[in-house]
């Protein structure tokens, strides 16, 4: 199976990087800055399951001769239409394009390009980051891929992804209630991501002090209410799961988004909160604490982008 992965990035740097220390066919769709980088210094991975210096095939948009079997797209959902464009000719009749972006916005957006079908359902469960020499660094053991159809069917296409992900370095899952999976997810970066960016710290930071595990809880709940809402009833063991994680002291468990908002960085506040907000509203749902934790951060990214004086 031929494998395209988009981006080189902390998440499908990661994935790709372990498929190809696997011998899978991997090919990184970059920029050329990355793909200096790569031909140059290789792909480095930091794990706490072994490091590894790669040198993969890599290639820019332009490069592209013709469709992959597999298109693994991990971006931010901010650089999802560039990346669209970018893979655009990658993508035949037959290919299947993985995504394993936060929330649920990018699947109607690469159905409305490509089609439903050729969509596949996604959650990648990994710390990652970037460091500072260029190197993919993994901040956690956990590292596992799930996939399926969107109905739940095991097609001969899934069947054969299964095959080709499997014993590839991380935990790969064929799901048949993939939407259900995403879901979850969905509610736990939200409940987490709103929490500690609202209140600017780690989740042991916030327990420590009166009410904060209880606003953690309180917006738990908002994030599922809308779950269930949308025809996705979060279980009583998730919530259970989720209740220990967002109120354990000591922690020093913090949300992506709040990582790359210390960074002063793009945040996916649109994706992860502002869509779940939007889904709630319609069916009528009040969720202040969501809320609150979106404007907040609508305010950081126009600040982002508005023109510093200079000094």
């Amino acid at each position: 199976m031929q494998i395209l992965v988009v981006g080189a990035g902390a998440v499908g740097g990661y994935f790709g990087g372990r498929l190809a220390e696997a011998n899978r066919d991997v090919t990184f769709l970059v920029r050329v800055r990355r793909a200096e980088e790569i031909k140059e210094k290789g792909l480095q991975i930091v794990s706490p399951h072994g490091d590894v210096t790669l040198h993969p095939k890599a290639l820019t948009a332009d490069q592209i001769k013709g469709p992959y079997d597999l298109i693994l797209l991990s971006v931010k959902s901010y650089a999802l239409e560039s990346a669209i464009n970018d893979f655009a000719s990658a993508a035949g009749p037959d290919t299947m394009i993985l995504p394993v972006l936060n929330g649920m916005r990018h699947m109607d957006q690469l159905a409305a390009r490509f089609g439903a079908h050729a969509v596949l359902g996604g959650v990648c469960i990994v710390a990652t980051e970037i460091d500072l020499e260029g190197r993919i660094r993994q901040l956690a053991d956990v590292q596992s891929l799930t996939y399926g159809e969107q109905d739940g069917k095991s097609t001969p296409r899934v069947r054969k992804l299964d095959e080709t992900l499997r014993g590839a370095g991380f935990e790969s899952v064929l799901s048949s209630h993939i939407m259900q999976d995403m879901w979850q997810k969905w509610v736990q970066l939200a409940a987490l991501g709103a929490v500690t960016c609202l209140l600017r710290g780690n989740i042991g930071e916030i327990a420590s002090v009166p009410g904060g595990a209880a606003l953690a809880l309180a917006v738990l709940g908002e994030c599922s209410d809308i779950a269930s809402a949308s025809g996705y009833p979060q279980s009583g063991a998730f919530l259970e799961r989720q209740t220990a994680d967002l109120t354990a002291q000591g922690s020093q468990l913090t949300s992506s988004m709040y990582r790359d908002f210390k960074k002063g960085a793009n945040v996916e506040a649109d994706s992860i909160l502002g869509d779940l907000l939007h889904r709630g509203a319609k069916h009528g749902l009040t969720t202040p604490i969501l809320q609150a934790a979106f404007v907040s951060l609508s305010i950081y990214q126009h600040g982002r982008a508005q023109p510093h004086p200079s000094r």
